[in-house]
């Protein structure tokens, strides 16, 4: 069978799947360009397909690998790995032609795996922690499991002591920054409070890790100053719909403080225009509303408006650039780097606007109370540390050295 469709010609068993795959190609944003050299590819791989007398159902995982490794011997420079060939993939797994990847081998390890596949779950479960921050505290888990492991009496958990907790934290801590190790306490008490819970250790060792000496608000919070944020808006082109968007996203770090992850999470329906509120998924889960400044939501209008791409989904912020999608936490990140980029700042992340927008608004008269509900600190002794970005307030306050003192 032979399929020509815009000058690209493919044939082999894949013919029948060319033109709805070109119209989802089309959906997620792929120009005819992009959209034809995919479309290349695959009558590479239907031909492929033929000359091994395979059809699209047997399109394994080993035989995509061997398929490359041809492709790559016949000279071809791109869409050589399998990240290039996804976009067909997925289309074709996605209508049973090929089948699914088997899901990835359990790693050995017996008792030490099943009990890190149960702390997963309860981060995620129970704590309603995210990805990226389950996969540290995972890391950090198995680094103290597995040692305890290699001595030879495998985990043994019943038997566990507040001595050995110690012994450990004590010999990790001294060789990582303080804020390594501050992160490594906290995940052995996160891990020591599941131990018990789970019923893995007959007591609660939480109290057996040591603290870390490092004094809590001992440095300055980091922020930019009003003129900086002002070059970072400005280098938005708003003219364009991807500058529309960059806008609109500094614009809520900014003004609102608000974390890469809220930001990724939210959704058209977040928005309460009526009422001027807005409402945020932050840490643990928790969804709260705050105001709607009069320029953010200008701006998220503006996106909205002239900017966001058609989608079946809900998600606030998209990808510009195919395959169109949502704008994950790392694309957030991104937008923030090539805004410093453009407005030729060192580069920061989006939690240097958060210390920013807190700063602004100390500054501008806002109390410490009024800063913690906006960032929706827990704490207020969180927020404290926002208490000495006036340093001419701070001055007057400070006793004279004693006259004769060292």
């Amino acid at each position: 069978m032979t399929s020509r469709l815009s000058r690209v010609r493919v044939t082999g068993p894949l013919v029948p799947y060319v033109s709805g795959f070109r119209e989802d190609l089309g959906e997620r944003g792929y120009t005819p360009l992009s959209a034809n050299n995919q479309l290349r590819v695959m009558g590479h791989l239907s031909r492929w397909l033929a000359g091994q007398g395979l059809g699209g159902g047997d399109l394994t995982v080993e035989r995509v690998e061997a398929f490359l490794v041809a492709r790559r011997a016949a000279g071809y420079t791109g869409w050589r790995s399998e990240r290039g060939l996804s976009p067909l993939l997925e289309y074709l797994r996605g209508r049973g032609v090929v089948p699914a990847p088997a899901p990835p081998a359990r790693p050995a390890g017996g008792p030490l795996e099943e009990v890190l596949d149960a702390y997963r779950r309860y981060l995620v479960g129970e704590r309603g922690l995210v990805a990226t921050v389950v996969a540290r505290y995972v890391q950090g888990a198995r680094l103290f499991l597995s040692q305890r492991q290699s001595q030879g009496a495998g985990l043994g958990l019943e038997g566990l002591g507040a001595a050995e907790v110690a012994e450990f934290v004590g010999r990790e801590c001294p060789a990582r920054s303080i804020g390594s190790a501050k992160m490594l306490v906290t995940v052995m008490r996160s891990l020591l409070r599941f131990l018990h819970v789970a019923g893995y250790t007959p007591a609660s060792l939480v109290t057996a890790v040591p603290g870390v000496a490092g004094w809590r608000g001992g440095g300055l919070p980091k922020a930019l100053a009003s003129a900086q944020v002002a070059r970072l808006l400005a280098g938005c082109d708003r003219r364009r719909g991807v500058g529309r968007r960059d806008f609109a996203i500094v614009l809520l770090l900014a003004r609102l403080g608000l974390r890469a992850g809220e930001v990724a999470a939210m959704r058209t329906d977040d928005i309460d225009w009526r009422r001027g509120e807005l409402v945020v998924r932050g840490k643990g889960r928790r969804e709260e509303r705050l105001p709607l400044p009069v320029d953010v939501g200008e701006a998220v209008v503006g996106y909205l408006r002239r900017g966001r791409p058609r989608a079946g989904d809900r998600v606030l912020f998209r990808r510009a650039c195919a395959p169109l999608g949502p704008l994950g936490v790392s694309g957030v990140k991104w937008v923030v780097r090539r805004a410093c980029d453009r407005a030729g700042l060192a580069r920061v992340g989006p939690h240097r606007l958060r210390h920013t927008a807190a700063t602004q608004m100390l500054r501008a008269g806002g109390g410490l109370a009024e800063v913690a509900q906006v960032l929706r600190h827990r704490s207020l002794s969180t927020t404290a540390i926002y208490a000495k970005v006036d340093r001419a307030t701070l001055a007057g306050l400070a006793l004279p050295w004693p006259v004769g003192a060292p």
